[in-house]
């Protein structure tokens, strides 16, 4: 396990102690109310934090379904770090290793392991953020070099704090109590993937492991909780994807259509999707490969 700094150890220990304030937090709104700028608030930072979370730190930083401009990598990977979502090297470093070790005991955060069931769902759900796996095996290199990533990394409670503040100054303490219910509401959304995309769904493509398409997780995830189809082709752009009575059938993904905005500034390019032929063959049966994703098996 790679041996982290002192301070480095400190900034990542902020990261749940964050999230454990904005859940205290959010009892701030049953004081306050809400009104409808404050619902509109909570509400506009959870797509907006959502999409860097799904379309950049996601599909981009990690597993790399599109390119874009450095600028875009670096503004989104500060607004999902805005949103509680750990810097660029630690989110990364644990995705790849849920992918590595997807629903076995290596998973950081697998629903079926330390424990199944309720237990289960608590461990994938958050609790295993409280646990020694916080801390990645090691920090992916690719990331690391770049230094405006690595210093958002080290520094990604900043965007948190701050967000929080413009909050209070925008409207008290109402505003400030529907920053912390819209960041605890956006946490519980991206743990669902963790979660029931892995307990509850359809399974339309073969995988190793218990990952499944959930229409709720979708909804909350802006397209995330076609899971199964991400597990089958990590590398696709569009997760939006199954296979219904031998056919395709394509599903909202509001971050492919996300990405594919970007596509139409000229800030997106080289979409990865597989082909159609590609999606049939891997439909339960057959063998197939795009990239870093995973080669199938019959």
């Amino acid at each position: 396990m790679r041996q982290y700094s002192p301070l480095t150890i400190i900034s990542y220990i902020i990261g749940p102690l964050l999230i454990i304030t904005s859940h205290i937090g959010s009892l701030i709104v049953f004081k306050t109310g809400l009104s409808l700028g404050a619902v509109a608030w909570i509400i506009s930072l959870y797509l907006i934090r959502m999409l860097a979370t799904t379309g950049i730190y996601h599909r981009l930083l990690t597993h790399k379904s599109y390119r874009a401009p450095a600028p875009i990598l670096w503004v989104g990977s500060v607004v999902a770090a805005a949103a509680g979502q750990m810097g660029p090297s630690w989110w990364k470093a644990h995705h790849l290793n849920h992918h590595l070790y997807a629903d076995t005991y290596q998973d950081p955060h697998s629903p079926y392991t330390p424990t199944q069931n309720v237990g289960g769902f608590y461990w994938s759900q958050g609790g295993w953020l409280l646990s020694p796996q916080f801390f990645p095996v090691d920090l992916p290199p690719d990331v690391e070099k770049d230094v405006v990533l690595r210093v958002i990394d080290r520094l990604h409670f900043v965007p948190l704090v701050a967000l929080g503040a413009i909050s209070y100054r925008i409207g008290g303490l109402e505003y400030l109590g529907a920053f912390f219910l819209s960041t605890t509401l956006l946490f519980h959304g991206v743990q669902t993937v963790n979660s029931l995309s892995h307990i509850s769904g359809d399974q339309p493509f073969y995988t190793d492991d218990h990952s499944r398409n959930n229409r709720l997780v979708a909804f909350l995830t802006l397209g995330e909780g076609w899971h199964n189809l991400h597990h089958a082709f990590q590398a696709s752009s569009r997760h939006g994807i199954t296979i219904r009575a031998g056919q395709i059938v394509y599903l909202p993904d509001p971050t492919f259509r996300f990405i594919k905005t970007l596509e139409y500034l000229n800030l997106a390019s080289k979409l990865r999707i597989p082909g159609e032929s590609a999606l049939l063959a891997s439909a339960k049966t057959g063998e197939f490969s795009l990239a870093t994703g995973p080669t199938l098996k019959p």
